[in-house]
C-alpha cells in the first residue's frame, strides 16, 4: 500500500472534524509551495528554478530589470511557457530579499 492509499483509508475513518483539521495542515504546508519552481539540491546550487529546466528565477528577473520583455525571454528561452514566467514573478514578489541576494551574488561570478 502506497502512502496515497493509506491516506484515503485513513481520511474514510476520520470524522469532519479531523478532515478539517487535515486540510488546515495541507494548506497551512503548501503555502510556502510555487507551482513550476523548484529548488533541487545539487542542482544550480539549490536556486529556485523553472521546472523542466535548469533556469534559476534571478536570471529571468535580472533579465526582466534590464528592460528585457517576456515575449523575448520566451523567445530565447524555447522551453519556457508563458505559465513558467507567471511563477516566477509571483516567485519573486514573495522571495524578494533571497532572488535579490542571488542576483548580487552572480554579478561578480
Amino acid at each position: 500500500m502506497n502512502v496515497l492509499q493509506e491516506a484515503e483509508a485513513l481520511l474514510a475513518k476520520m470524522t469532519q472534524a479531523e478532515k478539517a483539521q487535515v486540510l488546515q495542515w495541507v494548506v497551512r504546508d503548501l503555502g510556502e509551495a510555487f507551482p513550476g519552481i523548484e529548488s533541487v539540491p545539487g542542482v544550480c546550487g539549490g536556486e529556485p528554478c523553472i521546472v523542466r529546466t535548469r533556469i534559476p528565477v534571478w536570471v529571468l528577473v535580472q533579465a526582466r530589470h534590464l528592460g528585457t520583455s517576456e515575449a523575448d525571454l520566451l523567445r530565447c528561452y524555447p522551453t519556457l511557457l508563458a505559465e513558467d514566467l507567471t511563477n516566477a514573478w509571483a516567485y519573486y514578489r514573495a522571495h524578494r530579499d533571497e532572488i535579490e541576494q542571488q542576483i548580487l551574488d552572480h554579478e561578480g561570478a
